[in-house]
């Protein structure tokens, strides 16, 4: 199967955070994705993930270039001219100072698809400020509607969500969809995605019951949120837990009649009688194992799993029955296990998946393919200005 990105040449200034993100599911959807970096000697405090990392860049290519020198600035453009997408995450205004923003690489590249990703976005009061993933979550009411800690503040969350979902997959939709649009009207597009803005899309059913309402969210607000015992986490014997999300009617009846608790069936929404509800939940699970518990109630449309550790789900025949994790080899690392390339119409050129060595850049091939002769790569790598 040909992949679905295959011909869409994607270049990505990004090292970590949601830009990254994005290249990697792109890359992953057969996209030939070029991560642009600075000289070593260049390269100031940029982060430089360890090997095993955003799936190791399986399937990218490297070429480092100082953008800071003309040359450098000259050799990016010359590399945008040829590509369909590029990605950057600088703080806004940075690209336009630096002679590589929308505007240079659009004079180069009319159908050019640039994706400005950012905590805040590229306008607004915050625009300008520093942030990381709990600080996104906690502008868009993500943390405030979360559960709480024995202190009683919001629980940090166990995941990246701002960054995975409120900006990489945000960037990949637009993208997509910029792409999409380029291919009917030939046109590019300049995507200004805010991790943020991303967050408040996913705080949406939140959002608009408060705006049309006037009803606070919150912890124990609704269904969602612990108000009812049908949707929770309970602990059983051996001190593993279960999750619980018996919304509907029919599956509430499973649960309790599986339980042995038929008394509360007419009672699922009935705040009066919650305590005793979940005490009755709590006292039953604690009775047996969680995975005895799974074993007789996830078979019975009851809405039960297990919380896995990382260690359990790697392993689990689910993840294993959908080809989730792969062998991987990587040239210097050896070999290794890696989550592979695991949304729907994604691929990978497994097994085993080819993970590149990072030290090892492609910036002679790029640049004698964007044009550049042999004798002028080399005097720009004398000069410093790539590598």
């Amino acid at each position: 199967m040909t992949p679905m990105l295959d011909g869409i040449t994607v270049l990505d200034f990004a090292t970590v955070g949601p830009a990254a993100r994005a290249s990697r599911w792109l890359a992953d959807y057969g996209a030939d994705v070029v991560k642009v970096g600075a000289p070593p000697r260049k390269s100031g405090v940029q982060i430089e993930p360890p090997f095993y990392a955003y799936s190791g860049h399986r399937g990218m290519r490297r070429v480092q270039l100082d953008l800071k020198a003309d040359p450098g600035r000259d050799a990016f453009l010359a590399l945008a001219a040829r590509a369909d997408v590029v990605i950057e995450s600088f703080r806004p205004g940075v690209v336009d100072r630096l002679g590589v923003g929308y505007e240079a690489v659009r004079a180069v590249n009319d159908a050019i698809v640039y994706c400005s990703t950012s905590g805040y976005g590229q306008t607004g009061p915050k625009s300008q400020w520093a942030g990381h993933d709990l600080n996104y979550l906690a502008l868009g009411g993500y943390l405030d509607c979360s559960g709480r800690t024995a202190e009683g503040g919001p629980a940090l969350p166990g995941a990246t969500i701002g960054d995975s979902a409120g900006g990489g997959m945000h960037a990949v939709m637009a993208v997509l969809a910029a792409l999409v649009q380029r291919g009917l009207t030939g046109e590019g597009a300049h995507l200004d995605v805010s991790v943020a803005d991303g967050v408040l899309a996913f705080m949406s059913l939140y959002v608009d019951e408060y705006l049309a309402t006037g009803d606070v969210p919150g912890p124990g607000h609704n269904i969602l949120t612990g108000r009812y015992a049908c949707y929770d986490l309970y602990e059983a014997a051996d001190g593993q837990w279960l999750a619980v999300g018996a919304i509907e009617p029919h599956f509430f009846a499973n649960l309790c009649r599986l339980l042995g608790c038929e008394q509360y069936v007419e009672h699922q929404m009935d705040d009066d009688r919650q305590d005793e509800i979940r005490a009755a939940f709590r006292a039953t699970f604690a009775t047996r194992d969680r995975d005895d518990w799974v074993a007789e109630l996830a078979p019975a449309d009851c809405c039960v799993s297990p919380v896995l550790t990382v260690p359990e789900l790697v392993d689990d025949p689910q993840v294993a029955a959908r080809g989730a994790v792969v062998e991987a080899h990587h040239a210097v690392a050896g070999d290794f296990r890696q989550l592979g390339a695991v949304l729907a119409g994604q691929t990978d050129d497994g097994p085993p998946v080819a993970v590149p060595d990072w030290s090892v850049t492609q910036t002679d091939d790029l640049l004698a393919a964007a044009g550049y002769d042999r004798a002028t790569i080399e005097q720009l790598r004398t000069e410093g200005v790539i590598a």
